[in-house]
This record gives C-alpha cells, structure tokens and sequence, in this order.
C-alpha cells in the first residue's frame, strides 16, 4: 500500500504545474504565500530597525543609565557636583553586563555669530569616553583632541552649523552663565573640528561636545568634580533590571535612571509598533492560509477518482491525507522561498542604499532603518510553515466523506 501511496504522491505532483483546474488556484496560493511571508519580513525588520536606532541614538546622547546628584533635579545642566571618586567608577564591578562607565558634565550656553544666537548644551566629555557613536555620524572633520593640556575643539551638528552659518574649523562666540562669580557670563572661543549628523533633531539642535575640563573652570570645579556618570550596557534588553541593580549599588545621594524613564513618551510611541506587527502577522498568515486550503481542496476535488481507488485498495484516510498534506507543504516551501527571496533583496537594498527618505522631525531618522535579526526571521518561517499546515488539517478530512463506489464512476 506504501507503493500505491508513494504513486499517487507523484500523480499529484505532476500534475501540479500542468495546465488543469487547479494550476492557476495552486500558483496564486504560492504568490499568496511568498507575497505573505515579505511583508512579514519586512514589517519586522523595519519595526526593529525603528526600535534599535531610536533607542540607540538616545543611548549615544545620554547612556543607558545616568548617575547624577539629586539636587540636579534631572536636569539637563550640571548644577551640583560629584566626586569622581566613586566605588564604580571606572569599572562598575558590582554589576554584570556594563561596558562602560564614563564622566560628563554638561553646561548651558549661547551661541552667538554676527548674524544670529543659538542656545546650546556644551556637553564636556573625557578621553574615557565611547565615541564609538559620533564616529558613526560625524559627516565632517574629526573628533576632539583630549590628549592637549588645553582643549578648546569641539563638535558641533549640522543642524546647529546650517543655523548660523558656520562652518569646520570656524573659532566661534560661546557665552556661559557663571555660577559664583562677579560677572554674569563668561565668554569662551571653541574651535569646530567636526560635525556630526544623527538625524534626532531633538539633540542636533542643542548638544555640543567638547572637553569636561571647559565645564569644570566655568563652574569652578575641581579636577575630581563632574556633572554625573553614563552607563553603558553590553545588553540593551536588560536596562530595567540593570537599572535597578545600579541604584541599588550607587550612594544614598546619588540619583540613577534609564533612558527609558527619561524619555517614556519616545520608548511608549515605539512600543506601539509591536502591536502594528502582530496585527500584520495574524492578516497575512490568514491569506496565506485560507489560499492554501482553496489549493487543497481543488486539488482533491481534481482527485477524487484516485481517492477512490486508493480506498478501494485498503488504504487508510489519514494516509491518504498526508499525500495531500505533503504536497501542500511542498507548496508553502516553495512560497516561503519566494517570499524570503523577495523580503531579504528589498531589505537589503534599502538597508545599504537607503532609498526610503523619512522626515527626522517626525521619526527621529531621516530614512526608513532595517535591522536584521535573523533568529526571528527564521521563528517567521517555522511559524507560518506550522500553522498553515494546522489550518489544512481540517479541510482534508473531505477525504473520510469520499465513497469509493461513487467517486470510481465521478467524471
């Protein structure tokens, strides 16, 4: 009976592809599937590229984690000190899965040209601290020399050097308020040595990075006084947990929190994607799914005859069913090829060419990201092959309802 089986199996698979009733039906099921199984891809790829950049460039800005005093109040401006004398700094030992713990101190100022004035945050950083971001985006020049006794250069965004009209290399006007001086400003001459351009315009129009020495002579601090500390994780998943265990292991007057405490209306807005992707995955699977229960009963129905003879023979309905069932399988296997085929080229070509423009103001990126995670697109793959086959378990049950006595003489 396994030969009468295997026989059958390859009448239906030759006869697939051939010019029958069931050949256009089979061919949109596939189209439908590999048509299902892109966009899934790319719902995916793109939710997490959105995910991963905002959160990352916010993490470039900020840190994972911020350790500041609680008289700062949150602010973005260094008002009280901290020793840098601290039990987890340079290396936070007490907790796993940190990468990096590095100084800042940020001080608030203006910008002033010939033709107009610019708010800023002067964000002063050491040799100590993960550049790794800014190399990402620096579009001109270099970064800051913090080998020099006295650094003066500074990088400045694109967004802030199209503002006033500078330019690379420009020694500008920046006037600082003083704390516990007689004057009430005090007025430095940076020098622009780069430029950089992350698209999160939020922080392009006020961030200028340049050398924490700068805020500790403005604010009258001592070389062992900062602004607060950035922690950097090796995971990002595990920011709430991590957090938590930096608080826990930070003194009593010292303040921690995550970036996703900072900024909750960002991190809840991206959030909201998830649920888009699932909304999408649930659609397709059920077009894909529904097409391929079409496919499958014409493809019995085309069949009945051979069903017939093969009952007549003494075989069993649930052997005669997974000869439809595997040559069903056979067809979501070759849609899901297709569909990878289509998904993957798509993504990769607007991964490197970025041909998709978005408007930063509204997305934080200024074109659509990709981010590929390639054991979710493989549970993609497992899952849909999965459930389409569960959803055609039932519709070729018709298979128990076929009587050999009739279907034999069924023209």
């Amino acid at each position: 009976m396994n030969f009468e089986l295997f026989v059958a199996q390859k009448i239906i698979a030759g006869k697939r592809g051939k010019n029958t009733i069931s050949s256009p039906i089979i061919k949109i099921a596939v189209l439908a599937i590999a048509l299902g199984v892109a966009i899934m891809m790319i719902s995916i790829a793109i939710t997490a590229g959105f995910q991963h950049k905002i959160r990352d460039k916010i993490a470039g800005f900020k840190g994972h984690v911020q350790i500041t005093n609680y008289d700062n109040n949150n602010s973005d401006v260094s008002t009280v000190p901290i020793d840098i004398n601290q039990d987890f700094y340079p290396e936070f030992k007490d907790v796993k899965g940190v990468k990096n713990v590095q100084i800042y101190a940020n001080k608030g100022g203006i910008i002033r040209t010939t033709i107009d004035f610019e708010g800023i945050i002067f964000k002063g950083v050491d040799e100590g601290y993960d550049f790794s971001f800014f190399e990402e985006y620096l579009t001109q020049g270099r970064l800051p020399n913090f080998k020099q006794a006295r650094n003066r250069e500074i990088i400045v965004s694109e967004l802030i050097l199209n503002r006033l009209q500078l330019k690379v290399s420009d020694t500008i006007q920046v006037w600082f308020s003083a704390e516990n001086s007689k004057v009430p400003f005090k007025r430095r001459k940076p020098v622009i040595v780069g430029s950089f351009k992350t698209g999160f315009d939020q922080f392009d129009s006020s961030i200028i990075l340049g050398d924490i020495r700068e805020v500790q002579r403005l604010n009258g601090w001592t070389e062992n006084q900062v602004g607060g500390f950035e922690v950097l994780l090796n995971n990002f998943d595990e920011i709430q947990v991590k957090g938590n265990e930096i608080y826990s292991n930070t003194g009593a007057t010292l303040n921690s929190t995550t970036i996703i405490n900072q900024f909750p209306a960002i991190f809840e807005w991206i959030k909201l994607f998830d649920n888009n992707v699932w909304f999408i995955l649930v659609i397709m699977i059920l077009i894909a799914g529904i097409n391929m229960i079409t496919a499958l009963l014409v493809l019995i129905l085309e069949r009945v005859q051979m069903v017939g003879i093969l009952k007549a023979l003494g075989a069993q309905n649930w052997s005669i069913q997974k000869v439809f069932l595997y040559n069903a399988g056979y067809l979501i296997l070759k849609g899901l090829l297709w569909g990878n085929l289509i998904g993957l080229v798509l993504l990769f070509v607007q991964h490197y060419f970025k041909i998709i423009p978005l408007d930063p103001e509204t997305y934080y990126v200024s074109t659509v990201p990709v981010f590929f995670n390639w054991w979710h697109l493989f549970l993609l793959n497992v899952g849909t092959m999965f459930l389409c086959l569960l959803m055609l378990l039932v519709p070729s049950k018709i298979i128990a309802n076929i009587h050999p006595s009739k279907s034999i003489k069924f023209a």
